[in-house]
């Protein structure tokens, strides 16, 4: 481990459903939890090791919601039951990160803390490590909300964009100028070729002092609800507390609640590797890929003349895909999806018809 320092912290977002990638993530087993990439480790335990490198592991917290707090300790058995945090709904980043801040600012006052999310892929973990550390040594010494920006390497629709000013006030430090949501090709084109644009990676860097203060400034209704539970926080108390302030808390983003508003925004510009392996696309990018530019997942699938596309089977079972390009071909138990690569950005909205038509069962 390099550089371990007692006030450096990460709080893992582990909460999310992955409907993206629907139906091999499914409510009950969602993407975090699965080895998508078949590495031999899930995206949540390569996600947690990359930050043992340098955090010290009871200063690693995994926030979840409580249907998965028993599949965290099932594959991360080390790490120490208090550290897994249980939201009871799901209510966006924003009340889970006041939450662990409040807990974590009762334990330590002077801590610095990473939010980042469980299910990224990061293909180069040193200037991964190098970057947070950055950020991490800046934070603590200034009053800033820092979140890390993926150098574009092509005109993305899927992704948030961020514009830094062009002056630094460290290194590899710059004050952000705008953040745009996902934008069309156009604009998204217009971006890659301006050269001060940057991905919004969702890694959030800042002193607990900073974030608590951003709260009471631009989301008090939150910060308040989370300041009653003070008393009984890392306390046996703490849960029927949480379930009650829950309920009460407004589903919204830590982007649009506080980073979009706040006068204190910084980025750093960074390169080690990222993909959110958000959709199929993303998976298909970062899997070898045969002479046709299939990437097939799966030990019994035949292609005839199919070429580009992403397939994953069940091992055991013989799948036959013929003439088709540029397909996602997702193969389950219950469920088949065939949907053309163009329109994976669609798959959370077929998640949303099969359940009106079909209820849960299927998710």
């Amino acid at each position: 481990m390099t550089n371990v320092n007692k006030h450096f912290y990460v709080a893992i977002m582990a909460g999310g459903i992955g409907s993206r990638f629907w139906p091999y993530s499914r409510t009950d087993y969602p993407k975090q939890f699965l080895d998508i990439l078949n590495t031999g480790k899930t995206l949540l335990q390569w996600t947690f090791e990359r930050f043992l490198q340098f955090i010290p592991q009871e200063n690693i917290y995994i926030v979840t919601h409580q249907h998965y707090i028993s599949k965290v300790q099932e594959q991360l058995p080390d790490l120490p039951v208090e550290n897994i945090v249980s939201e009871p709904s799901r209510k966006n980043t924003a009340p889970c990160i006041a939450y662990i801040s409040h807990k974590i600012h009762k334990e330590d006052p002077k801590a610095n803390i990473i939010c980042a999310p469980a299910d990224h892929l990061i293909m180069d973990p040193m200037a991964f490590t190098t970057t947070c550390l950055n950020a991490l040594m800046f934070v603590q010494k200034h009053r800033a909300l820092v979140t890390l920006g993926i150098k574009p390497t092509r005109p993305d629709t899927g992704y948030g964009y961020i514009q830094h000013e062009t002056q630094q006030v460290a290194d590899n430090v710059y004050p952000v100028k705008t953040f745009t949501e996902k934008p069309n090709l156009e604009l998204a084109r217009t971006f890659l070729q301006s050269g001060d644009f940057l991905w919004n990676a969702g890694i959030f860097v800042w002193n607990v002092n900073s974030i608590l203060a951003a709260f009471k400034q631009y989301l008090p209704e939150i910060d308040e609800l989370f300041e009653q539970s003070l008393p009984v926080l890392n306390t046996p108390e703490e849960k029927k507390a949480i379930e009650k302030i829950y309920p009460q808390c407004s589903s919204i983003s830590i982007d649009y609640g506080i980073m979009e508003k706040a006068d204190n925004v910084y980025v750093i510009p960074s390169n080690f590797g990222w993909s959110d392996l958000g959709t199929w696309a993303s998976a298909y990018e970062n899997l070898e890929r045969d002479d046709s530019g299939n990437a097939v997942q799966g030990k019994n699938v035949m292609l005839v003349d199919a070429t580009n596309c992403m397939i994953k089977a069940p091992q055991e079972k013989l799948l036959v895909v013929q003439g088709l390009d540029e397909f996602i071909v997702v193969d389950t138990p219950d469920v088949l999806l065939i949907c053309k690569k163009e329109n994976e950005q669609q798959i959370k909205e077929y998640v949303a018809e099969v359940k009106r038509n079909k209820g849960e069962k299927y998710l």
